[in-house]
């Protein structure tokens, strides 16, 4: 065994950052056995260095990221800050000094991937990110390697706790949005501002990195279509649970059936009780990949998390370690196909829809002719009725999800429609 250590350089000691310094120091000896070298914390850079952060030593902390990454001596930075600047700027001064990157910044990833892997591969360094998606679970590495010679065309999946913890609870114990975030957030599920979870911009990221590895293709942040579920009512929950479905936020990244092109969205959706994602409880995530050769295979476990996030880490810093000391890089981007990402409106789903209605005759007649006149199929209706008001719950077949659209738009202007109560699709069948 080599008798120099490897050095790592720390950048964020918050939940995850400490939870990584932890480990590195309680399994040092374990990791310089599985690396073939000792590995060695060489600096941790945080914001507030009078904090008491146990197990890391006071002269290894700086606030001077910069000088630490810049270091010639560091093989590798792991970053656990998040955020796009500095992070992003610390990462490409990281490879320009020779080191290579672990990160877990799924929102930078989303957004600047392709020239983070470009400034990777000019310097003949690392990138790793396996924790920027579903803590724990290994994702990442097998898209990236396991699924390599096979065609994935579907990505499905839960990926972000705070969300479907709320979700479980308004299920399970029939709590409104508002009641079961309080609950998520007493917990500490949920941040003090929950926006980037209930909003999906956090199940966005990650939906734009698993595209972009699982269709070999470039998928930006930018390109996810998002809807969070501030709107999802305990109404909904329950005209879910008459369907036989449960109602979870949803990240579905598809290949176009022509194999042309992808597309790549968060929402809620209701999906079949007989569904393995619907049983998905708590904070959990779990994700369904489909691919010609494998099939369909499933990769469920804890997705937040100090020790989870941190396992992901080291994994990835053990890969990184094993290639310094090898002069050999792992995989880097793969975005051969060039495939366009579709707009949300050419994807073929589901509705279930809600309507308030006049109760009178004819209304039915009105509200199914709009729907033929878009070319959108029905497959349910259920009517209920009471003092001249009345309830119109209709499930479609599979349509484009922009004539759904329209249909929906064109219910909004019948007279005898009262409101829109709720629109949601339904995935999974």
């Amino acid at each position: 065994m080599r008798t120099r250590p490897l050095k790592v350089a720390l950048l964020g000691c918050g939940v995850v950052g400490s939870e990584v310094a932890r480990i590195m120091t309680t399994h040092a000896e374990d990791l310089a056995a599985r690396i073939g070298a000792p590995v060695e914390l060489a600096g941790v850079a945080v914001r507030r260095p009078g904090r008491v952060r146990e197990g890391v030593p006071d002269e290894l902390v700086t606030t001077d990221a910069t000088a630490l990454v810049k270091r010639g001596d560091i093989d590798v930075v792991v970053e656990v800050i998040g955020g796009i600047e500095p992070a992003r700027t610390l990462i490409t001064t990281a490879f320009e000094h020779g080191a290579s990157v672990v990160s877990a910044n799924k929102a930078l990833l989303a957004q600047d991937g392709a020239a983070l892997h470009a400034a990777a591969e000019q310097q003949g360094a690392d990138l790793y990110y396996e924790a920027a998606v579903a803590g724990a679970i290994p994702l990442v590495r097998p898209l990236r390697e396991s699924l390599a010679g096979d065609k994935v065309n579907r990505v499905l999946g839960i990926v972000n706790g705070t969300t479907n913890f709320i979700l479980d609870r308004m299920d399970t114990s029939g709590a409104g949005y508002s009641e079961a975030l309080d609950e998520a957030t007493a917990l500490g599920y949920a941040e003090a501002d929950p926006t980037a979870d209930v909003e999906g911009f956090d199940a966005a990221a990650k939906a734009a990195i698993l595209a972009g590895i699982a269709f070999h293709t470039r998928v930006r942040l930018d390109d996810v279509h998002r809807e969070g579920l501030t709107e999802v009512t305990a109404a909904d929950i329950a005209s879910a649970k008459r369907m036989g479905c449960t109602v979870k936020l949803l990240a579905i990244c598809e290949r176009a059936a022509d194999g042309q092109s992808v597309t790549a969205r968060v929402h809620p959706a209701m999906i079949p009780l007989s569904h393995p994602l619907a049983s998905v409880r708590e904070a959990y995530n779990a994700v369904f990949v489909e691919a010609d050769a494998a099939g369909r295979l499933m990769f469920y476990g804890p997705g937040a998390g100090g020790p989870p996030t941190a396992s992901a880490v080291l994994g990835d810093l053990v890969a990184a370690c094993r290639n310094k000391l090898n002069g050999a890089t792992g995989p880097g981007e793969s975005a051969y196909t060039r495939l366009p990402v579709s707009p949300m409106g050419e994807v073929v789903t589901r509705y279930h829809i809600s309507l308030d209605v006049a109760d009178k005759p004819g209304v039915l007649a009105q509200v199914a002719t709009v729907f033929a006149e878009h070319r959108v199929s029905i497959d349910t209706v259920r009517q209920s009725g009471k003092d001249g008001e009345a309830s119109l719950v209709v499930v479609t077949h599979r349509a484009r999800d922009a004539a759904l659209s329209a249909t929906v738009e064109a219910l909004r202007r019948l007279d005898t429609v009262r409101g829109v109560a709720s629109i949601m699709r339904v995935e999974g069948e």
